[in-house]
């Protein structure tokens, strides 16, 4: 289910040094603006669970995982070289997965470290923040991959319909309409986060049973379409 051929290529195409400059861009931001904010309020655990929750996991994380999922496979389609790798000898299943966790591994790179950096920059993982945060980061991480890797393998617009969602969908409407958070990957994260502090810090709309059924059915499902996808595009190819 893994070829390290095609994970190899995945790795140089999102690690080149344009595409590494975009991803690295808001996590050096938020490690400035952490400790900025430490310098001028010291140590606060609100303070450090508002910036953690409001600038990484609702704006850098999904950002990123825009950036990742969709540029793991997007590029190859767009410009006509995913025929080059669907000639190989691969099942187009064992290419999704691939291009999948290492979509995950960026993601979780470039999100959850910051996050958890920028945590013990703000309150020394005071009340557990830093890692009750960190750990959302990591979860948000494979349903975003999973989603937007999903939408590069179905649109030549997947980072503008990427960003729609995370900033618009997420940040606006779930900020706005209860009933939007239920179907939002940040609070199913949060959820998770939740259970790491006790509940003191960080708050979910979404129960932590509700929030990990939906985060695996969301992934499995994305990943499984993303294939299939894969498959009708060899077809069509083909025939």
């Amino acid at each position: 289910m893994y070829d390290p051929t095609v994970a190899r290529l995945t790795y140089r195409a999102l690690l080149g040094r344009r595409r590494a400059l975009i991803l690295s861009a808001l996590p050096v931001l938020l490690i400035v603006i952490s400790v900025i904010v430490r310098g001028l309020v010291g140590t606060d655990d609100q303070t450090a669970a508002d910036l953690l929750g409001g600038l990484a996991i609702a704006t850098m994380v999904p950002i990123i995982g825009v950036i990742a999922g969709t540029g793991a496979i997007g590029p190859e389609i767009d410009d006509g070289s995913v025929v080059y790798l669907l000639s190989k000898p691969v099942k187009r299943p064992t290419i999704i997965f691939t291009k999948l966790i290492v979509a995950i591994a960026v993601t979780m790179v470039f999100s959850a470290g910051p996050t958890l950096i920028a945590g013990f920059i703000l309150n020394g993982n005071g009340q557990q923040i830093a890692v009750a945060y960190t750990v959302a980061a990591l979860v948000a991480s494979i349903a975003y991959a999973a989603l937007f890797l999903l939408l590069g393998t179905v649109s030549r617009h997947a980072v503008v319909f990427g960003l729609v969602y995370a900033l618009v969908w997420e940040a606006l409407f779930g900020s706005l309409v209860s009933g939007a958070r239920t179907l939002s990957v940040q609070q199913w994260s949060l959820a998770v986060a939740h259970e790491v502090t006790g509940g003191s810090m960080v708050t979910s709309d979404v129960g932590l049973p509700t929030a990990t059924v939906l985060l695996v059915v969301v992934t499995v499902l994305a990943t499984w379409y993303a294939g299939q996808k894969l498959r009708s595009l060899t077809l069509a190819g083909e025939e």
